[in-house]
Parts: C-alpha cells; structure tokens; sequence
C-alpha cells in the first residue's frame, strides 16, 4: 500500500490556520472574561450611585445636581 501524505506546504497552512483559530478563541475567551469582570464592576458602581443618590435625597431631598461646580436645584414632584 502507497502512504499518501500532504505535500509539506499543504500541512503547513492546515497547521497554520488550527493555530490561528486556536489562539482566536483563545482570546474571545479572555476577552469575554475580562468583559463579564467589567460587568461587575459596572454594577457595583451603580449600586453605589443610587445608595449616593438615597443619601442626598434624604438630606437634600429631590435634586439635580451640577456635577461641575456641585450647585443643586431642588425638584418639585408633581402630585399624582
């Protein structure tokens, strides 16, 4: 029986593209960590913003604030 083989270039470009789809998703799979720990991190600060927001509306009460000099107006609440 005759051995049949790729001819070396053949393997080398088959070898070349599993090695590139590997290291792809490879990388997808860091980057969809990295991702899901930003996620996190994401909803802690929200979390923290509205506690913030609680706190100042309880001394404060229903304002909007000037994030660029720190004035406030007050809001006023419609009655329902």
């Amino acid at each position: 029986m005759e051995e049949k083989k790729l001819t070396e270039k053949e393997l080398k470009a088959i070898s070349d593209s599993q090695n590139d789809l590997h290291r792809a998703t490879t990388n997808v799979g860091i980057l969809e960590s990295q991702k899901h720990a930003l996620l996190h991190e994401i909803a802690g600060i929200n979390q923290k913003i509205e506690e913030l927001k609680k706190e100042l509306e309880g001394k404060y009460g229903s304002i909007n604030v000037n994030l660029e000099d720190g004035t406030f107006e007050t809001v006023e609440k419609e009655n329902e």
